[in-house]
């Protein structure tokens, strides 16, 4: 018997329960090394460097899911730590390129055209992909306050859209790329890749994206 049958047998546990853990069957593993060694054929002994190397195979499967449950730790305790500091983050107005949700309100958005752009010019689409304004602004980096008007100035519906800043020089179009709004953050919680933060109207959006805070308007 070799260490394969034994980590197959783990992981062919019946559903619903517990398959037995590596480190806990080490001294099974011996003790089942025991029979083999008694139960050889005398005719055909298996050589001892076989038995060398069964051992050292499963020890080093041991030692690398016990290496694997201390990273594991370490990365809960990390993450526990990320969402420590994110709840000082909570109330205030994050900055970043995820979609706005328009609730009514202006959004302040940070306009960043490009180098050479003589018109900057908004894009602005409804959650099914659909234009539903285009909107002129000056060519400047200053907060621009988003009132939220469709293509004949009346107030578009309640949420969720993506702006795209179109710089243009002339009617050339140079440069497209979703604009930076600052949306206030309502709550952070772990995932699979860091910490993400909810914002107006359920958005999220990684922790990671934010490239500004500020406390609210």
């Amino acid at each position: 018997m070799d260490v394969t049958s034994i980590t197959t047998a783990a992981s062919t546990a019946p559903s619903g329960t517990a398959p037995p853990k590596i480190t806990s069957d080490f001294n099974t593993f011996l003790r089942m090394l025991t029979v083999q060694m008694q139960n050889q054929d005398p005719l055909n002994p298996i050589d001892s460097a076989d038995y060398a190397v069964q051992l050292a195979t499963f020890s080093g499967v041991e030692q690398q899911v016990r290496t694997n449950q201390l990273l594991a730790d370490l990365q809960s305790r990390f993450q526990q730590l990320g969402m420590a500091e994110m709840a000082s983050w909570i109330g205030k107005e994050a900055r970043s390129n995820a979609p706005i949700y328009y609730g009514g309100s202006p959004v302040t958005l940070s306009p960043n055209p490009a180098v050479g752009s003589t018109r900057a010019v908004l894009a602005v689409r409804d959650s099914a992909g659909n234009l539903v304004s285009r909107e002129e602004i000056p060519v400047s980096t200053a907060p621009y306050k988003w009132l939220g008007g469709g293509m004949d100035g009346s107030p578009l519906p309640i949420g969720t859209y993506t702006i795209t800043l179109e710089s243009m020089n002339g009617q050339t179009l140079i440069d497209s790329r979703p604009v930076e709004h600052y949306a206030r953050v309502r709550e952070a919680k772990g995932g699979t890749t860091g910490t993400v933060l909810v914002l107006d109207g359920g958005i999220e959006v990684p922790a990671a994206d934010v490239s500004a805070l500020r406390d609210s308007e």
